[in-house]
């Protein structure tokens, strides 16, 4: 008994070491409980959710994806989809915001991991009080949920009785302000391709959810100020800002201009525009579509695996590499092609130690991406000649990035993925929610080595 406690002790410390593993280990477990959860006959209409399947999606809804093997409204009964809610709701505020809050809640200080992981995960600088900022992410989360829930409500009231519509309402809202993708419809929002107030809640509710916290208590404090003025903005939320308009601007032209000859013919110019938006807000992070994935054009679906693996920001409910890192890029890429050595950017200056922290993220995203297409590749083709499998390569590749990018959109494959690829997709998503860059810092040694080499310089381009 003594020799169990001294594991479990030397466990419990090796996790808490990092603020890394407490993240990874946390996820893990919300995972596996969701999974046993989805196993319970009563979660099912057929009773029968293979383990496969439920570890599926488990993580698909834990990690705020969306990708799922089965039809979520005709396969979960009330339980299942409750089950699927919390989930949801859980993994989009992360597994630490809740387990700080119910610590404060108790009495106890967090720990210096635990403190770690939140200013990490929330801020981009130092935060004085923590119990404030953990309340007010829960009070906005669910203010944010509860009125996008209102006029859907409105619009859902509709087609369905009070009951239905009120369940669907809140479902959606909850999915879309976390960035999950899950919609309880078959062909999720298809049927509502030409509603101006549903394609308008949705779009508010995934890029409130999908900008981060931060910048919304930063744009509360500013416009609350007499001299409402940009300047006083934290460079990290200009960045935010202006990198989500410049996408959704720029993405909702091309969506337009790619689809105008195929998807879009015969549609009417509003169900265009609409859609176009829609499409260009959804695919960074949240994976609903007005539109059949699978019909797109092949340049359109290259465009939209580029906005799925740029992704959210940082402390959002989103994934990919972060607004903020393809900034940090664009423009570290300017000040060396200028001959300059700092990264500046609205009068500011960005550290050294943050361009290579953005490299680091992008390097081991695109090896993730790289080696899962590759195994998917392998498992799900085999050793069948390309000339049989027209199409397969990119569908493969783009359910690869979808699940990087804890999107949820897909050509259709998903369902008729083999168990290894399931399982494949279900590491991709994992990794994907967390970061490469978190995945590597939690498995790395906690002593480094002391040893210094010479340098030698090397020729480069």
């Amino acid at each position: 008994m003594k020799w169990y406690a001294i594991k479990n002790n030397f466990f419990i410390r090796e996790v808490t070491k990092s603020p890394a593993r407490i993240s990874i280990c946390g996820f893990l477990i919300l995972i596996f409980i969701g999974a046993l959860l989805l196993m319970i006959p009563s979660a099912t209409v057929t009773g029968d959710f293979g383990f496969i399947n439920a570890l599926f999606t488990a993580t698909s809804a834990s990690c705020v994806t969306g990708l799922s093997v089965v039809d979520t409204g005709s396969t979960f009964t009330l339980f299942g989809k409750i089950v699927i809610l919390g989930l949801i709701q859980t993994g989009g505020l992360g597994i630490m915001t809740l387990s700080t809050l119910f610590i404060f809640l108790a009495g106890r200080r967090p720990s210096l991991a635990e403190n770690s992981l939140i200013h990490d995960s929330f801020t981009y600088g130092g935060i004085k009080d923590i119990a404030s900022l953990i309340r007010n992410i829960i009070l906005v989360t669910f203010v944010i949920e509860a009125i996008g829930a209102a006029f859907l409500f409105v619009r859902f009231l509709s087609n369905h009785d009070w009951v239905t519509a009120l369940g669907y309402s809140v479902f959606h809202s909850v999915s879309a302000f976390c960035n999950a993708g899950f919609s309880v419809f078959r062909d999720s929002f298809v049927q509502y391709q030409g509603d101006w107030l549903t394609n308008i809640v949705i779009s508010v509710l995934i890029i409130s959810g999908g900008i981060g916290f931060i910048v919304m208590f930063d744009l509360h404090y500013v416009t609350s100020l007499k001299n409402r003025r940009w300047t006083r903005l934290s460079l990290h939320a200009k960045l935010v800002i202006s990198g989500t308009v410049i996408l959704v601007v720029a993405g909702a032209l091309l969506f337009f201009m790619m689809e105008t000859g195929n998807t879009f013919a015969g549609l009417p110019v509003k169900n265009r525009i609409l859609s176009s938006l829609f499409h260009s807000v959804s695919a960074r992070t949240a994976g609903f579509n007005t539109i059949s994935i699978g019909e797109l054009a092949n340049e359109t679906l290259f465009f939209i695996m580029l906005l799925m693996f740029i992704g959210a920001a940082p402390g959002s409910c989103g994934g990919g590499i972060k607004v903020t890192t393809l900034w940090t890029l664009i423009l570290l890429g300017i000040s060396r092609f200028r001959g300059q050595e700092e990264v500046r950017v609205f009068n500011r200056t960005i550290p050294e130690s943050c361009t290579g922290k953005a490299v680091g993220v992008v390097l081991l995203s695109i090896s993730v991406i790289t080696m899962a297409t590759m195994v998917l590749l392998a498992t799900e083709l085999g050793e069948v000649s390309h000339l049989e499998t027209r199409g397969k390569f990119l569908e493969l590749l783009f359910e690869t990035v979808s699940a990087f990018g804890t999107v949820g959109l897909s050509t259709g494959i998903t369902e008729t993925l083999s168990r290894t690829g399931k399982l494949v997709i279900v590491f991709v998503m994992f990794v994907g929610r967390l970061g490469p860059l978190v995945i590597a810092l939690g498995l790395r040694r906690e002593k480094m080595s002391r040893i210094h080499y010479a340098e030698e310089n090397i020729m480069i381009g």
